[in-house]
């Protein structure tokens, strides 16, 4: 997390002048900046396609709460997008209602992106899933994957990573998802699932979850899309050495 790439004012066009720029901790793979207190600033680290996944997602719900794209440019070899800057905080604990607007703007965004797709291999399948578990060489995680039982469809374009950091709230309503930067083709139950794995604290959380977004979800069957995506993500910080205990669902839900 933090800074990859380190800038100064002058690496930024000039044709976009601004007269502050301040590192942030934000993103996992990307390097964000926010410029001028208005606007943040992401470099794109690893993948070419990255950067024209997200502009091709935020062109598709534009009219949903969403960044939006200010000013295209490359940056020390590295392609990068300026954005409008939010306004509002990411969550540390989501309650009732916030599960509410979480649910309502995922169905949204759903519906604009079902049957839509990208020329891309990259997801969160169980291929992909499985070359993470064989990185991380651990035998829980083997085992665990062996008890699954999901079998993931192509619905659209998902999020994959809508964990709680991942939106903005002012005034206790929702004004900003953001980091599109990993969506693909997948399930949309799996998107889904990664929100209740971070957003949701109780089984019960999950039920009121899953009936804001659609009521006709059985229980049982989606709790073994939060195994999945926990497991997903557990092995992936492994991976990247980080922790994942907060994320673990039998440490979490059980």
């Amino acid at each position: 997390m933090g800074i990859k790439t380190k800038i100064t004012i002058d690496d930024i066009d000039t044709n976009f002048n601004i007269s502050s720029l301040k590192e942030t901790l934000d993103g996992n793979s990307d390097t964000v900046y926010i410029l001028d207190e208005n606007y943040i600033l992401k470099i794109y680290e690893d993948s070419s396609f990255k950067i024209e996944h997200e502009e091709k997602v935020l062109n598709l719900c534009k009219e949903l709460k969403v960044p939006k794209v200010i000013h295209k440019l490359n940056i020390k070899g590295k392609s990068a997008i300026i954005f409008n800057k939010a306004i509002g905080q990411s969550l540390k604990i989501a309650n009732k209602n916030h599960l509410f607007q979480i649910a309502t703007f995922l169905k949204n965004f759903h519906n604009i992106t079902k049957n839509k797709s990208f020329n891309t291999s990259y997801s969160y399948d169980k291929k992909y899933l499985e070359n993470l578990i064989k990185q991380s060489k651990n035998e829980y995680f083997e085992n665990w994957y062996l008890n699954l039982d999901v079998k993931l469809k192509n619905d659209g374009i998902i999020h994959g990573d809508l964990f709680i950091d991942n939106a903005m709230f002012y005034e206790d309503k929702l004004s900003c998802v953001f980091d599109f930067s990993d969506s693909c083709s997948g399930d949309f139950l799996f998107d889904l699932a990664v929100v209740a794995l971070s957003w949701c604290q109780t089984i019960d959380d999950i039920k009121v979850l899953i009936n804001y977004y659609d009521k006709s979800l059985d229980l049982n069957i989606f709790l073994e899309y939060v195994k999945y995506a926990s497991l997903f993500y557990c092995a992936k910080r492994v991976t990247e050495n980080r922790s994942f205990d907060d994320i673990d669902y039998f440490k979490k839900f059980q």
